[in-house]
């Protein structure tokens, strides 16, 4: 009889040290929700490569046609597009949470992936080279274009200014690279990208520091993997789509995050 008591005395007082902790989070924040596996789909070109291409355009060129099959199977199978900021909102995610990401800013990014996206009511985020946008470079968006995607509900995040390799920089050039095409971002669109994806996927320990000094609640990697919220937000891993993955290779890929 004493034991009995004792134990309900124990799970009491540990309810009581439980509650006590929710109550004691700042307002507006939540408790960490548990951990979850979130497929990060890499993407480049959507569209066709010109006669005489080279070995990297093909590769990462996905023609539309496969892009919205992939789309419309995530679409069919309940998974549900999300934004970066999601990513470390707090709040919990959906089930099946993707998170869909376009690379350089090329302008089939607004000719095909944009209105295949839009009529899937799904999102992408697209990372953008701000040098390129501002010289109305050919072969990539222009700032018009890149707000009538932000107003359509996509994410517009910065992809540096120039697209250079960041490895054995200054902390100044990392600075203008980084939050220089976060302020064209912000000035062009109206909202202060948090997000960034280095260049080739190259960094080093002090890209690191100049991507932490900037503000950044997380950066994107070329390696390989699915976001987790034990992972270093500043090195966050994608899973790369080329031109070769099937319908079926794809839902084997998203299918892995469990």
């Amino acid at each position: 009889m004493l034991r009995l008591f004792v134990n309900r005395r124990l799970i009491l007082n540990a309810s009581i040290a439980l509650l006590s902790m929710v109550l004691l989070l700042p307002r507006g924040v939540q408790a960490a929700p548990h951990s979850y596996n979130v497929p990060v789909l890499m993407y480049h070109y959507v569209s066709v490569p010109p006669s005489g291409a080279d070995a990297n355009r093909n590769i990462l060129s996905v023609t539309p046609e496969h892009f919205r099959a992939q789309m419309k199977w995530l679409k069919d199978n309940g998974y549900t597009t999300i934004k970066p900021d999601d990513l470390v909102s707090g709040q919990p995610l959906p089930p099946k949470a993707v998170l869909i990401t376009i690379d350089d800013g090329y302008s089939d990014a607004y000719a095909n992936a944009f209105p295949i996206l839009k009529a899937l009511g799904q999102t992408g985020t697209f990372f953008i080279v701000t040098d390129w946008v501002d010289q109305n470079k050919p072969g990539y968006v222009n700032w018009s274009q890149v707000r009538e995607m932000a107003k359509g509900g996509m994410s517009i995040q910065a992809h540096s200014r120039t697209h250079n390799n960041m490895k054995g920089r200054t902390a100044d050039w990392l600075k203008n690279e980084i939050v220089g095409s976060m302020d064209a971002i912000e000035d062009h669109v109206g909202v202060r990208p948090l997000f960034f994806a280095y260049p080739y996927g190259s960094y080093d320990s002090n890209t690191v520091k100049a991507a932490k000094a900037a503000g950044l609640a997380g950066a994107f990697t070329t390696r390989s993997g699915f976001y987790n919220p034990t992972e270093n937000k500043l090195l966050l891993p994608r899973l790369r789509i080329r031109d070769d993955s099937t319908v079926q290779e794809v839902a084997s890929l998203v299918m892995r995050a469990g």
